[in-house]
């Protein structure tokens, strides 16, 4: 009870910006207001230019993020499913360390945990899981249990710290465990759950919190805002017969009192209502009387120019997640050449090599307190992840350069196992030589003729 008594004391609360925080404080310092196009206002804030509506906050918690990030926007939803589909294909081994130097990779029936985490799971659906906490929360939390691996709700845990002293003055906090409160009800007992036991990735750290992960969502709010404001605005668009905003003004000519003047619009208004509005109605005539002058005051989707200002949305968008727009194949990054083959290539190098490469490194440090990893080895994933892997051609032409270096080493003396090794690891270190000579691997004098015991001496013919 003693090791749980730091766990259970009230802990320091971590300071914490929600979404709201983020989205004043642009507005409060920015300073933003309006902008007029084709005499009509445009608000740079929430708002959006379809009178009655405003762009829908998101909620600064997890079902908020869900609701209106994940589920609630095609974009975020697409790179998030990329990422997914990239992330899930990794399989995890063993790694030899030889000297701090990455060696051979093997498996042991240590691994059996990630290989089912939970009955009829897969690894591929454990990584699942984490990468969808991780982009939605920043978080995923993953303790083990007799049956496996059980995901806990980001948003249901807190991470219990101890102030770190220096010379009698506070420095900073330790990790000395988890609180997990199930439904998410602080009043209640958690259930405590110590580092060792608890499986934490959260590869992108949060500057203002203690070891707790940000999601790269957080710094796009606005973005998704107003891509979600973006794909209302265009039902709005069709659902007031595809046409812009309009103003019917009366002549000088014919003055109206206050009581015709109303009687005049709510006539309008019910036009309007009953044959003009809707998609099905595009195209019908407005009737007008009394000499009224119709004139369009909004702009329709090409004088916005809607596909550029939300493209440019959807590129900010997949740039944060570190997708980028080719890969996501979002219309931006498919303008150019033919098929864009080589900007494809090179972002998805990009993508495997930066981010996802990283993600794949942290999650196997966040996984090993799960596993028992034997002594001088490493929790590590295989690099052959199809994703990552070439063309047949430079398939073909890397497994060619690997077969003449390996015959050339052994040619040289080197022991076949260790060349196997080190071109695998690509590491020379890890070469050791049999001490035998080139082509013919003998020791060296082994082979050669003695010189014949009592050999008679040449005699010349003048003897």
């Amino acid at each position: 009870m003693k090791l749980l008594a730091p766990l259970l004391r009230p802990q320091e609360p971590e300071t914490r910006y929600s979404t709201e925080d983020y989205v004043n404080w642009v507005n409060q310092s920015m300073g933003w207001g309006s902008f007029g196009f084709q005499g009509s206002q445009y608000p740079l804030g929430v708002n959006l230019s379809v009178p009655g509506t405003k762009s829908e906050p998101i909620e600064p918690n997890l079902q908020g993020l869900v609701a209106h990030g994940l589920k609630g926007n095609g974009i975020v939803w697409t790179c998030m499913a990329v990422r997914l589909e990239v992330f899930a294909q990794a399989q995890f081994k063993f790694q030899r360390l030889n000297e701090g130097k990455p060696g051979r990779l093997f498996g042991t029936n240590a691994l059996a945990p990630l290989e089912e985490p939970w009955p009829g799971g897969t690894t591929g659906q454990l990584l699942a899981r984490m990468v969808t906490d991780v982009d939605i929360a920043g978080n995923f939390y993953g303790a083990r249990t007799d049956d496996g691996i059980v995901r806990l709700r980001p948003d249901w845990v807190d991470i219990a710290l101890e102030p770190l002293t220096v010379a009698g003055g506070k420095v900073g906090f330790k990790r000395v465990g988890y609180l997990y409160y199930d439904g998410g009800k602080r009043d209640g007992v958690p259930t405590v759950i110590l580092p060792d036991e608890m499986c934490h990735f959260a590869p992108k750290p949060d500057p203002v919190a203690s070891y707790r992960g940000m999601t790269w969502l957080t710094p796009i709010v606005r973005e998704v805002m107003g891509d979600t404001a973006y794909a209302r605005h265009k039902v709005a668009f069709v659902d007031n017969a595809a046409t812009p905003n309009l103003a019917v003004s009366l002549p000088k000519e014919m003055p109206l009192t206050n009581d015709q003047f109303v009687a005049w619009v709510d006539t309008m208004k019910q036009q309007e209502s009953q044959t003009q509005r809707g998609p099905q109605n595009a195209g019908k005539t407005l009737y007008t009387a009394n000499g009224a002058d119709v004139t369009v005051v909004g702009a329709d989707m090409k004088q916005l120019d809607f596909k550029v200002v939300q493209g440019a949305g959807e590129t900010r968008i997949a740039a944060a997640s570190g997708v980028g727009a080719v890969i996501a194949q979002f219309s931006e990054g498919l303008q150019g050449s033919s098929l864009n083959a080589g900007n494809y290539g090179a972002s998805r190098r990009r993508f495997g090599d930066v981010p996802m490469r990283y993600l794949w490194q942290e999650v196997c440090g966040a996984l090993s307190p799960l596993v028992a990893v034997p002594r001088g080895s490493r929790l590590w994933y295989l690099g052959d992840i199809p994703f990552l892997q070439e063309d047949a051609k430079d398939a073909a032409d890397i497994y060619a350069v690997n077969a003449q270096a390996a015959r050339t080493l052994i040619d040289g003396g080197c022991e076949p196992t260790s060349v196997f090794e080190s071109i695998d690891a690509l590491d020379i270190s890890l070469l050791k030589h049999t001490g035998k000579l080139s082509v013919q691997l003998q020791t060296p004098g082994e082979g050669e003729l003695p010189d014949a015991e009592g050999d008679e001496e040449d005699v010349t013919d003048d003897e």
